[in-house]
């Protein structure tokens, strides 16, 4: 249809110089029409008007017609061969079957000639082939127009590449570049698409992640994931690493506690690591343990205490008392309290303690450290054979 309209804006361009210039000097005419009981006098110039819009309403009339009854031929008819589809229903068989990697040829054909679109599906295809210096060079020749899709398509390529500082430096881009016009209509697609690469770009290169202006946009899944890595990875961590990540925890840590009890023991894991952050990792532990007990938890906040240089034995005791209030008939809180009593020499209260629970192995190790009182060789094999029962938990205490 539009090139209908273009050709008959072309030729009626061409008409209406020609009768400029053959009615130079004589006028527009006359023109007198009689039949039947109408008469019409008029000008060539109204006749060809007239003329013009009649075949072009005509025309168009019959485009739509056309096009109706070969829509509901297409209904009807058995397709037999993939070429005979309309080539928006090929692509979207390709799309449906995700089969834009064995159908290359065919996607760069219906959009060679998009003049919008070309380069970034052209690189696309490269980038699916893993030919990722193809895929940058063609890329570079794209609309500008098309300037956000085309950063997408680059930092796609850049972590492929593994090249975190590129694919940083484009996403931190993107998120202060105001979206062109034209895709104000797929605003909440496109943020979706930014927000999946932030992810993808903290888990691949989760210190680096630390250094983008942007952050607590991750979703939860991601954000888990994110933390998991970062303890994967803790010890390649230097420095500059550990302050960046002391900073934002510091700037998330109203965030923090309102996120899910899996990413807030992941972040306490991650502050245990960081003894410049104890009294953080000691107020985390408080609000996990008062939202839902966790045993290895609870036993990373007690045996916290007790390593500090001056353990506050009365008032880590209250808070002990206030969970067994909370979450009664818990052997680890009567464990905890018999370090205390054995810490402030009120022995014969540590002795009744031994003698409850009889099949709690945590019970069982005192029972045992008690008897070897004085053999330090032999209570580290314990704590060895300790570890090992009790999901690994590093005995210091």
């Amino acid at each position: 249809m539009k090139q209908v309209l273009l050709a008959y804006a072309f030729i009626s361009l061409i008409v209406i110089a020609a009768l400029s210039v053959l009615s130079y000097g004589y006028g527009a005419g006359y023109v007198y029409l009689y039949w039947r009981e109408w008469q019409i006098q008029t000008n060539i110039w109204v006749v060809f008007v007239f003329l013009a819009c009649l075949s072009l309403s005509i025309q168009l009339l019959w485009l739509l017609i056309k096009r109706y009854l070969k829509r509901q031929q297409r209904k009807l008819e058995t397709v037999f061969n993939f070429k005979n589809l309309h080539p928006y229903e090929q692509l979207a068989v390709v799309w449906l079957l995700e089969a834009a990697q064995d159908q290359h040829e065919f996607i760069q054909g219906v959009f060679s000639q998009s003049g919008l679109l070309k380069g970034i599906i052209g690189s696309r295809l490269y980038w699916m082939q893993q030919q990722y210096p193809q895929a940058l060079a063609i890329l570079n020749q794209s609309n500008a127009m098309a300037f956000e899709l085309a950063e997408i398509q680059r930092i796609e390529i850049y972590l492929a590449q593994n090249e975190g500082e590129q694919a940083l430096t484009h996403l931190e881009f993107l998120n202060q570049h105001e979206l062109s016009p034209w895709l104000n209509d797929v605003k909440s697609a496109y943020d979706l698409r930014l927000t999946a690469l932030w992810g993808k770009f903290a888990i691949q290169f989760p210190w680096m992640y630390l250094r983008s202006t942007k952050y607590g946009h991750l979703g939860a899944e991601t954000k888990q994931e994110w933390l998991q890595q970062l303890l994967f990875d803790f010890d390649q961590a230097d420095v500059e690493d550990l302050q960046n990540l002391q900073q934002r925890y510091l700037d998330l840590q109203d965030q923090i506690y309102s996120r899910n009890y899996e990413i807030k023991t992941l972040w306490l894991k991650v502050l245990s690591r960081m003894p410049e952050m104890s009294q953080q990792h000691e107020d985390l532990a408080l609000h996990l343990l008062d939202e839902q007990f966790n045993q290895d938890i609870f036993y990373l906040w007690f045996q916290q205490q007790l390593l500090k240089q001056n353990p506050d034995y009365l008032g880590v005791e209250q808070r002990i008392d206030y969970w067994e209030n909370k979450y009664p008939s818990l052997p680890v809180f009567t464990f905890a309290k018999w370090h205390i009593y054995d810490a402030t020499a009120r022995y014969a209260e540590a002795e009744k303690l031994l003698e409850l629970y009889p099949d709690n192995v945590m019970m069982n190790y005192l029972r045992i450290k008690s008897t070897l009182k004085g053999q330090d060789d032999l209570i580290k094999q314990l704590n060895l054979i300790f570890e090992n029962n009790a999901n690994f938990v590093e005995i210091k205490i």
